[in-house]
Order: structure tokens, then sequence, then C-alpha cells
């Protein structure tokens, strides 16, 4: 186990031959709505071969009780456990070598961990780091996914979007890294999808789509999505049928609606909407037992 004065990382073989190297940060355990990035982050590796190159010391970082290992009973046999890692990826997109952060958020150390992630991106020659999530906010499932960003310069914020405004929000371990990068000079962006909160607890992979798009038009990255975009067809066409069974599911989604199309007009986004959302849980209740295949009454 490492201890305040040792490495966090282990690193099997430092990568070669990188091309204009692009990390993609895909943490989970901080507010993902919709599974949006973890969805991204799932199809991004699935669409391209990589190799690990180095891991993390999990007994340092993990809280091993809030994140338990997977026995896998044989028989009643303990036939062995798998642990929660946290690792670095390499793989190749493109005009770019694709560098992936991924594993559970660290439950301590975040300094240390910035401070050894920051470094190895620059012994790397990173030269743009991405952050990929989704949060819970009051939009229809009826209009497009727009982004906001968390970012180190205004130029990558005008390339995502961003609230005009001044926000105070509980920080997960992609904003330690951004704060990281920017203090060592490294530009980096979370590229963050609003989701309908009334479908913020399943997946939607709408989210997950529409981040690997902008991911795509900010460095040039591209995946196949197909299976997601089907995918996310499907999500919304069970929506629709939940939601024109019901009067009052319905006014619901035209008033988000409205306030969505008049945030469009004024470029405006009321931060008090984020407090005072329309009650989506029957919605999200109903979404749940749609996508299990139970059978409605």
């Amino acid at each position: 186990m490492a201890d305040g004065n040792e490495e966090l990382i282990q690193v099997d073989r430092w990568p070669d031959q990188l091309r204009r190297p692009i990390l993609i940060l895909g943490m989970e355990g901080w507010i993902d709505a919709g599974l949006g990035g973890a969805g991204a982050v799932s199809t991004l590796l699935q669409g391209m071969e990589t190799e690990e190159f180095a891991i993390f010391d999990s007994d340092a970082l993990i809280d091993q009780r809030a994140r338990r290992p997977v026995l896998r009973v044989e028989n009643g046999i303990n036939t062995s456990l798998t642990w929660p890692e946290i690792t670095l990826r390499r793989g190749e997109n493109g005009d770019h070598s694709v560098i992936i952060l991924s594993g559970p958020e660290p439950d301590m150390r975040w300094k240390q961990f910035t401070r050894e992630v920051v470094a190895v991106s620059c012994r790397l020659g990173v030269e743009l780091v991405v952050g990929l999530g989704a949060f819970p906010a009051p939009v229809p499932h009826t209009r497009p996914i727009r982004m906001v960003s968390t970012a180190t310069t205004k130029d990558l914020a005008d390339l995502v979007g961003y609230l005009p405004s001044s926000i105070d929000v509980p920080a997960g371990i992609h904003a330690s890294l951004e704060r990281g990068f920017a203090e060592a000079g490294l530009p980096a962006v979370g590229i963050w999808a609003r989701v309908p909160h009334y479908a913020a607890g399943m997946p939607f992979p709408t989210a997950s789509e529409a981040l690997l798009d902008k991911l795509s038009d900010l460095t040039g990255i591209v995946v196949d999505t197909a299976d997601l975009h089907a995918a996310a067809v499907t999500t919304l066409d069970q929506l629709d049928q939940l939601i024109a069974g019901s009067g009052e599911h319905t006014a619901m989604v035209r008033q988000l609606e409205q306030q969505d199309d008049d945030e469009t007009q004024s470029a405006a986004f009321d931060l008090t909407n984020l407090t005072n959302l329309p009650s989506g849980d029957e919605i999200a209740a109903e979404l749940e037992r749609f996508l299990r295949g139970d059978e409605q009454t």
C-alpha cells in the first residue's frame, strides 16, 4: 500500500510513439445522470483496441467497504474476486492517441491522485483533457441534448457552452483534475450533458450519444454510435408512450418544452429551475418498470 511518500501509480510500460495524445476522463461514482458519461466511455472503449499501461493503488485510494470487490461462487466454491481498479489505457483513433482514465472515483488522497495524473499527462505530452459526464436538469426528452462546460479556458467553455452565471456546487474528482491541469497550463474541459430529471435514474443513451458527438466535434475522435442511437430511439419511444397516457405527465413535458424554448431564445439558463423541478418521480418509476419489461397495470 502506498503511504504519503510513495507513488499511487504503477506504470507497467510507458507508451511510445504517441500521436497528439488526448486524455479522456471517465471516472465513476459522481453525478452521471442517465449513465451518460459511463455509456459514452464504454462505447469509446468498445470502439477501439486499447491496452492498459498503468494502474493505481486501489488499497490506498478506494474504501473497499463502499465499493466492495465482486466474489464469484461456482458450486459453492470461492473461485475469484474482481477488485475495483483505476487504470490508464491507450488506444489510437484517427490523428490522435487516446488515453482513457477510468475506474471508481477515489475515496481518499484526491490531491496526491491529482498531482500524479497531471504529472503522467505532462510526461506523455497530452495536448487536451476532456471529461465526460451528465447531470439531471429541467429539460424535456423531446428536445436535443445540450451541453454545459467546466473548462480551464474561455475558448473551451465557448466551444461547449456554459451557464452564464456563478454557482457553487459539490465537486467530483474530475473537477479536482481540471484544476490541476489548469495550474499546470494544460487545457482541460468537462463536457456535461443535461438529462431530463425524470430519466436520470435509468440509462439514457441519448446523453451518451450526444457526449460522443461533442467529443468528436472538439477533438476529431470518431466512434461508431449506431448501437447507442438505436437504444436512444427505443428509450425515447418508451418515454413518449408513457407520457402520452397521462395528462399530468404531458402537461409537465409541455412546461419543460416551453422553458427550453425560452432558454434557447434568450441564451440564458435559469438556475432557479434546478431547485424548482416539476415532479418526475412517477414517470421515472414507470420508465424503470417499462425498461425491465414488467407488465403495465
